[in-house]
């Protein structure tokens, strides 16, 4: 896999990610497994588990090459998670595995105010690959319990300068090499499925944003002749990455084909201007059209999918970020996308007419030479996106009962806080706890990208018990005591997670290793426990931003859900998806029990605070009726 090449101070002084020992790893996996199976099936692993732990046992000699390996990377487990968590992953990119920024609703008047916030944008884009390019991005320093510790930087290169190439077994991050003399920069823009080659470095110029509208005006106008409509080809990166990957071992047959995707993957972003959807743009229906369009017959094919960054401009005002997801985490891409909408709030659009623009060249369509085994593709890729579309069940609730204000108030974690609330609505609706992911950031050592909170904790699940069982004889004061301990457990594996002795990173790194040796797999990892912890019913992420927008993504299996929130002083935002076709699954009746929930939770702190008056439960039943009702599916 190409390595990027970085500068040195991207990971300077940071040390190397640890390795946990094998006892501590093995027997905290007991632990977050114990309560998730039945009890037979327990005493099975437990035995496993100690065979697997032995001394002189297989899991031993596992350890000890990773500490071998450990030595002479700069990060152990780097490789072996990008590869599991991405690039082996055969699902298709829109939903499955692409999140996506959701801005707030822009009031275009007209198709030129959609350019002008295009070009604007644009230019945003052109001022952050100048810090980048000039390694001038402030160090990011870590925030809550390690706070003021650096953070590696190195995800923020790979913003605009790498590309995810579909492979028939694996696909590959590949990432663009610098050079003395790089060649002019370009963007695609995206327009009526149709790709254009928009120069934003003409003659060592780079275009201003006036020169920018210019060339997207002419874009749109190219875009609107009928006569030179090409096949939507964009859908094809939206299948599953081996169709992908032989769609395009096809295309390459042709050199006129090979000429437009080589433009395509070194260029440095995409801007997919959109056509108006006919839909009620509240913030479901938003966030669904951010992760895969709204399928063939809207912009489903108006992308790129293989691209990190795809800035989406909707006619109608429909406007964010869809990111491929294997180069960088949620935190890189909201911090750039909070520079540019900083930007372009404190920089005032500047569309003074340049006296060079009637001297531009005029952007490029991109070509493509098909057959009837390329028609056949896109209508096979078509429908599969059409399928994806219609079965995701997504319901974006914005909660209002209160913020992260008022848990701080009650001396908790927030964060912690809110994961215990999702354990408490998923055992609200289904009855039992399952694994959960929620991810953790690694970048205090080099090359951190993640490792897992396993937030589904014991504790978390007695709380849980205690809050839903009517025939429960605790007191409010014990039912609180509960709650506070489910939070320290949840915070204290958020510490183990981020100082690098989580345990999912570690017994990923024994599996990979154990194939690199050509051993027989151990049956500690053919375990239906060990199959079962990896199956992410609940997969969570907080993304917090202090600029108004929010951040989607799909579940992560058939029959789970994805939650990503975004806790502010006074209310969180909350995107719950699922799948229709799971009958396990709702993710209005979610939101419901997670109102709900959050209800309960506020009472119990306040009952037990003699200073503060019980919250509304009126008002709680209709915030919970009012979720599913302005859920906006259609």
């Amino acid at each position: 896999m190409p390595v990027l090449e970085l500068p040195v101070s991207s990971v300077q002084g940071l040390p190397k990610l640890p390795v946990p020992a094998l006892k501590q790893t093995l027997d905290m996996y007991l632990k977050c497994m114990r309560h998730l199976v039945t009890e037979e099936q327990f005493n099975k692993t437990k035995a496993i588990t100690e065979k697997f732990a032995s001394p002189g046992g297989v899991g031993e000699l596992l350890h000890k090459k990773l500490l071998e390996r450990k030595e002479v990377k700069a990060n152990w487990v780097y490789d072996f998670w990008l590869e599991d968590m991405y690039l082996n992953n055969r699902l298709a990119l829109p939903v499955n595995s692409s999140p996506a920024m959701v801005f707030t609703k822009q009031n275009f008047r007209a198709q030129s105010d959609a350019l002008r916030f295009a070009a604007h944008l644009i230019s945003g884009v052109l001022e952050y690959k100048v810090l980048i390019d000039g390694h001038a991005l402030p160090v990011d320093y870590a925030r809550g319990q390690l706070a003021g510790t650096p953070l590696c930087m190195e995800q923020y290169y790979r913003l605009f300068t790498s590309y995810r190439l579909p492979g028939l077994k694996t696909d590959t991050l590949v990432a663009q090499k610098s050079s003395i003399m790089p060649e002019p920069e370009h963007i695609i823009v995206a327009c009526k499925n149709q790709f254009f080659v928009l120069d934003v470095v003409i003659n060592f110029r780079r275009l201003n944003e006036s020169d920018l509208y210019t060339q997207l005006q002419k874009i749109r106008k190219m875009a609107d002749s009928e006569e030179e409509r090409l096949p939507p080809i964009g859908l094809l990166t939206s299948d599953g990455r081996t169709e992908w990957a032989e769609s395009r071992s096809v295309l390459v047959k042709d050199s006129t084909n090979r000429d437009s995707l080589d433009m395509i993957e070194r260029c440095l972003c995409l801007v997919c201007l959109d056509e108006a959807c006919g839909m009620e743009l509240n913030d479901t229906n938003r966030a669904m059209l951010m992760l895969h369009g709204g399928g063939k017959n809207k912009n489903g094919a108006n992308r790129w999918y293989d691209k990190p960054m795809q800035f989406v401009v909707g006619a109608d005002g429909c406007c964010g970020v869809v990111c491929e997801h294997s180069p960088f985490e949620g935190i890189v891409l909201v911090q750039c996308t909070e520079y540019l909408l900083k930007y372009m709030r404190g920089s005032p659009s500047k569309l003074v007419r340049a006296a060079s623009v009637s001297e531009l060249p005029a952007p490029r369509r991109l070509r493509w030479k098909w057959s009837p085994e390329i028609q056949a593709c896109l209508t096979a890729s078509a429908d599969k996106l059409q399928r994806l579309v219609d079965n995701l069940d997504m319901n974006v609730h914005k909660f209002t009962g209160y913020g992260k204000e008022f848990i701080k108030k009650q001396k908790m974690s927030p964060d912690a806080y809110i994961q215990v609330a999702l354990q408490f609505a998923f055992y609200r609706c289904h009855g039992r706890a399952v694994p959960t992911y929620e991810s953790a950031s690694i970048r205090r050592f080099q090359q951190g990208r993640v490792d897992n909170i396993r937030s589904s904790t014991p504790e978390a699940l007695a709380f849980v018990k205690a809050m839903t069982d009517k025939k429960s004889s605790l007191t409010d004061a014990e039912k609180l005591e509960k709650l506070r301990d489910a939070i320290k457990a949840q915070t204290n594996y958020t510490i183990l997670a981020i100082t690098g002795m989580g345990i999912d990173n570690h017994l990923l790194g024994l599996r990979e290793i154990c194939k690199e040796l050509n051993l027989e797999k151990p049956e500690f990892f053919t375990d239906e426990t060990y199959i079962i912890s990896n199956q992410f019913i609940l997969s969570t992420s907080q993304v917090p931003t202090t600029v108004e927008m929010f951040c989607c993504y799909g579940p992560v299996v058939p029959n789970g859900y994805g939650a990503c929130y975004n806790p502010q002083s006074d209310h969180i935002m909350f995107c719950v998806s699922s799948f229709h076709d799971s009958p396990e699954t709702s993710s209005d009746m979610f939101v419901k029990a997670l109102v709900e929930c959050l209800g309960e939770m506020q009472d119990l702190c306040q009952i037990c605070n003699t200073q503060a008056k019980p919250c509304n439960s009126t008002e709680r039943t209709e915030d919970a009726s009012k979720a599913v009702k302005n859920s906006g599916k259609t």
